[in-house]
């Protein structure tokens, strides 16, 4: 029986099975995730030995997973990968040098890949200051939620205590969607909702580009 847990979270199959065949024979087991919040969802359930978190994700990007991560003074020590085909999408975020994670830039090879996971276990051990709890957070059918205290019934038994101060609540979505209209004849709600819908639909064109070129890449690693 597999006593680690590793976490790959990555919306592109092609990089979750390299990583599971470049992984060197031990006693772990390989969770996959397609989407951030499927991989929010493991990490707030599972006992993990290392997180490998693509950056660029559907449903929830992988910064925002970062952030609930970083947020937690139990899951932030949980050593960590940030993937990313292009690394100014990272260093926008989180400038360097990246004390508490170590990143892998796409595409890579087994030694990058088996190289970044030791740095990220030797930086997860590294000192840090203490955070102070204001919320918990849960995945609840498909959603992240907030709740005020750690005992609020909307926080699942698994998640409770857990600090997330970032995430929008349901409660917030749901006084959105009540807003009154505007003068132009919209309401905020709409308009909010016009965006989102202009922002997915951004953000899943990039994500097909990203796997164009990962699956051209690995096509020509293949035929090398």
């Amino acid at each position: 029986m597999a006593t680690n847990k590793i976490l790959v979270i990555d919306d592109t199959t092609v990089v979750r099975v390299k990583v599971r065949e470049m992984l060197p024979p031990g006693n772990f087991e390989v969770l996959e995730a397609k989407d951030g919040v499927e991989g929010l969802n493991f990490i707030l359930q599972e006992k993990l030995s290392l997180i490998m978190l693509d950056f660029l994700l559907p449903k929830m990007s992988g910064w925002e997973v970062f952030q609930q991560v970083q947020a937690h003074p139990e899951l932030r020590k949980i050593p960590l990968v940030i993937m990313s085909g292009r690394k100014e999408e990272v260093t926008e975020k989180i400038t360097e040098p990246f004390e508490h994670f170590e990143f892998l830039g796409k595409p890579f090879d087994q030694k990058q890949l088996i190289s970044a996971i030791k740095l990220a276990m030797s930086k997860a051990k590294l000192p840090r200051p203490e955070l102070v709890s204001v919320g918990a957070v849960a995945v609840k059918n498909g959603t992240v939620v907030t709740s005020a205290v750690a005992n609020d019934p909307v926080a699942e038994p698994s998640a409770a205590n857990i600090a997330m101060p970032t995430v929008v609540t349901e409660q917030r979505q749901s006084a959105a969607s009540n807003a009154t209209p505007s003068a132009g004849g919209a309401s905020d709600a709409e308009i909010n909702a016009l965006n989102e819908k202009m922002v997915k639909m951004q953000a899943e064109i990039d994500a097909l580009k990203k796997q164009l070129t990962q699956v051209v890449t690995f096509i020509k690693q293949k035929i090398k």
